[in-house]
């Protein structure tokens, strides 16, 4: 099969292989995907570079997220046959084999029914960012009629999030930091947009917007630069779902403070949440592409063998919506 991998870490130029791999085999309880796009995220780039310690194999294949067919199955397996359309999440966690392939075999729990109105391409963005902002938004408590606070509305994930929210009934605000964003974030349904760029009144800014009384909800793309505005916005007994801290690594934070607002603070890592969650997760996500319908913001598409210009792109920090593999 073709694929991309690495046998190093170092820069995606340097590194990323294009060749002919052995096709996995399947075995009880698998299922092996054919797979037609591979949705490629940051974390890809910076596992590439070293960010999960000593590597564990001669030859890592990357991205986790990935969309198409599902080829064969194995003993045990109940809920696909060969020719149905699926996405797959969590690929190259915890093992060599990500999406950057042809074919991917996994367990039968990490692959999903894709409705027949999302391409494969949309299908590759389903895991990660749709998922992760799913896990932030979900946590118990109902959202409709609630006030959401999405920061980055134009990112991958924050992009979901503004539409998972909407689809649960929530008022959502977002930031943006250009007129490009402003228009991806309102298509969405964002109720909302406050530019953070150079604004020093952004937190009273999203009070106004509340009538004073601040959000119940916010789903974080980076904790430690936006706490000071969380402090401010947030409503007492409201909660915090981050899934970054990249500006401000270990920050700091006035404990009582936030405490006697009794705030929760939920930290989001994809790759690690319970099961039971996962699924959750994927039922409602799928529910959304066929009801809502969730709008699947393709900032770029490149071929297999030109991975190592995706990975390029996602390092800049400076595209909008997902990149995807076309395979």
């Amino acid at each position: 099969m073709r694929a991309i991998w690495y046998e190093k870490y170092g820069p995606a130029d340097e590194v990323l292989i294009y060749g002919e791999l052995e096709k996995p085999e399947v075995g009880a309880g698998e299922v092996r995907v054919r797979l037609h796009a591979s949705g490629a995220n940051p974390s890809d780039f910076k596992a590439r570079l070293g960010g999960r310690g000593e590597m564990r194999w001669t030859k890592i294949i990357p991205h986790s997220d990935g969309a198409g067919v599902v080829d064969k199955v194995g003993s045990g397996v109940t809920s696909f046959r060969e020719g149905d359309r699926v996405w797959v999440f969590n690929g190259q966690w915890q093992r060599p084999m990500g999406t950057a392939c042809e074919f991917i075999v996994l367990p039968e729990r990490q692959v999903v029914s894709l409705p027949e109105n999302v391409s494969f391409e949309e299908g590759a963005c389903l895991a990660i960012p749709a998922m992760t902002a799913h896990l932030g938004l979900f946590l118990g408590r109902p959202l409709k009629d609630k006030v959401v606070f999405v920061t980055g509305g134009a990112g991958a994930v924050g992009n979901y999030g503004i539409q998972l929210a909407k689809w649960a009934g929530a008022k959502v605000i977002t930031t943006i930091s250009s007129d490009e964003k402003a228009a991806i974030t309102l298509k969405v349904g964002a109720d909302h947009i406050v530019n953070y760029k150079n604004n020093d009144a952004l937190g009273e800014q999203i009070l106004d917007l509340t009538s004073g009384e601040g959000v119940d909800q916010i789903l974080d793309v980076d904790f430690g630069e936006n706490l000071p505005v969380t402090k401010q916005v947030l409503k007492e007994n409201g909660i915090i779902a981050a899934y970054g801290s990249t500006r401000v690594r270990e920050p700091e934070f006035a404990w009582y403070d936030m405490m006697h607002k009794n705030f929760t603070i939920r930290m989001i890592f994809m790759y690690s949440v319970p099961d039971s969650d996962a699924l959750k997760a994927c039922e409602d996500i799928v529910t959304a592409c066929k009801e809502y319908p969730l709008v699947h913001q393709i900032g770029s598409v490149f071929s297999l063998e030109d991975t190592a210009s995706a990975h390029k792109e996602m390092e800049k920090f400076e595209n909008t919506g997902n990149v995807v593999i076309k395979i």
